[in-house]
């Protein structure tokens, strides 16, 4: 079926956003003189500094616009958590910590589509994935992948927060709102929620609504992402680096297990120095690199033996796709198979697996034309159909490593139907 569903999306959030925080020709301080030169808010910002005003001729020559951010607390107060919103996630929180650290025998499952570019589609998804999670419930811990921040090796779209219009207008006012809005909708149907964490700032606006948190490949070894999780009030996985190396990941879980002080900003939006307790939640994620998987039981045991000589837990996620499906979405049910007979033959270090899935198969090009209504347009994705039957194969993966260890001490799940 096709259908432009990106576009109807983007098209009421963007009039419902102020003139003033929309790209166009709404958009404030649309000169291309430096910031500090121009009027608006770079004016402001100097006035009563002379300093600054002369520093003008040498500081943000490659600034061609700033426009004003919406403040946290204004995003939250038009956009609020409600009642049910917070025991989704209080609840989904202290499931998957529960199954990090092995007090609920359930496997945690992130899965969804690779990045968010159409609300309807992913409202789609989110409603019968809510259905299937209350099937599962017993042997999975389910939440969903929403992502809106994509970090490129190159160049790309950026995620909806960037670019909400899919057009590389950075409308990033508007992204933000319908991100929140998104979370909203999806802890409404009772899913607890992943999300992949880029910007520093981002979680000031979203991270109340987040279960669980991921730092990717290529920013795992950022000690600006390593401080972000270690301030994050969500269990965090890190991905292993794109060249396969895992020891990165391991001493990325290290560094947010202990306090860090950095410069951010508050819930007001002002510039603030974090003090943070450390994430003692975190955990590595295996997702192959350079081409070459590391979800077979050698991987496996040489990550936990790297987990063992930093002191740290013994349990992994492994990613289905990326590098170890070699970015074939067709191939994931093949990853999930082998991970799986690892799963049912007593492998209880293995705690979780990411999914990237979506209503249909397979990925398509921004810029194509008119865009397939529920298929990717960033890394390939499994069809939902294929994704049952994966999350099926799963659980049954658990029930048999269940059935294995019920003499050994192992405690069954709780079955609870909140969060998940």
């Amino acid at each position: 079926m096709m259908a432009a569903g990106a576009t109807r999306a983007v098209g009421r959030a963007a009039s419902a956003a102020p003139a003033s925080e929309r790209g166009g020709s709404g958009a404030r301080a649309t000169s291309a003189a430096p910031a500090s030169e121009r009027g608006g808010s770079g004016a402001r910002a100097t006035s009563g500094h002379p300093g600054l005003a002369r520093s003008g001729a040498v500081r943000d020559q490659r600034i061609e616009r700033v426009e004003a951010l919406v403040a946290p607390a204004d995003l939250l107060d038009e956009l609020p958590l409600q009642e049910d919103h917070v025991g989704v996630v209080l609840g989904g929180r202290e499931q998957v910590r529960a199954v990090l650290d092995g007090a609920d025998d359930r496997l945690l499952v992130v899965v969804g589509p690779c990045s968010v570019h159409d609300v309807d589609a992913t409202l789609e998804y989110a409603s019968r994935l809510a259905r299937l999670k209350e099937r599962l419930r017993e042997d999975l811990c389910l939440a969903m992948r929403v992502y809106f921040e994509k970090p490129r090796t190159t160049v790309g779209w950026k995620g909806l927060i960037n670019d909400p219009h899919l057009d590389g207008s950075g409308d990033v006012n508007t992204g933000l709102r319908m991100a929140r809005r998104l979370l909203l909708d999806v802890l409404g149907l009772g899913l607890p929620v992943g999300c992949e964490f880029l910007d520093p700032i981002t979680p000031q606006y979203i991270s109340d609504a987040v279960c669980w948190g991921a730092i990717g490949a290529r920013t795992v070894e950022s000690q600006i992402h390593r401080q972000l999780g270690s301030g994050l009030s969500m269990p965090v996985g890190f991905k292993n680096r794109t060249d396969g190396n895992v020891q990165v990941a391991v001493d990325a879980v290290r560094a947010a297990a202990v306090p860090h002080a950095f410069a951010g900003i508050d819930v007001a939006g002002t510039p603030a120095i974090l003090y943070t307790s450390g994430n003692r939640d975190c955990h590595v994620i295996l997702r192959g690199g350079r081409g070459a998987p590391n979800h077979h039981p050698p991987d496996v045991a040489s990550a936990l033996e790297l987990l063992s000589a930093a002191g740290l837990p013994r349990r992994l996620m492994i990613d289905l796709s990326h590098d170890n499906s070699g970015k074939d979405p067709a191939r994931q049910p093949a990853v999930a198979e082998a991970v799986a007979a690892q799963i049912a033959g007593g492998a209880r270090e293995l705690v979780g697996v990411m999914v990237e899935s979506f209503l249909v198969p397979g990925r398509q090009e921004l810029g194509d034309g008119r865009l397939v209504y529920g298929q990717s347009i960033t890394d390939g994705c499994l069809g939902w159909e294929q994704t049952v039957d994966v999350l099926a194969q799963l659980a049954a993966a658990v029930r048999a490593r269940r059935a294995g260890t019920a003499g050994a001490g192992a405690r069954p799940s709780s079955g609870r139907a909140d969060g998940g």
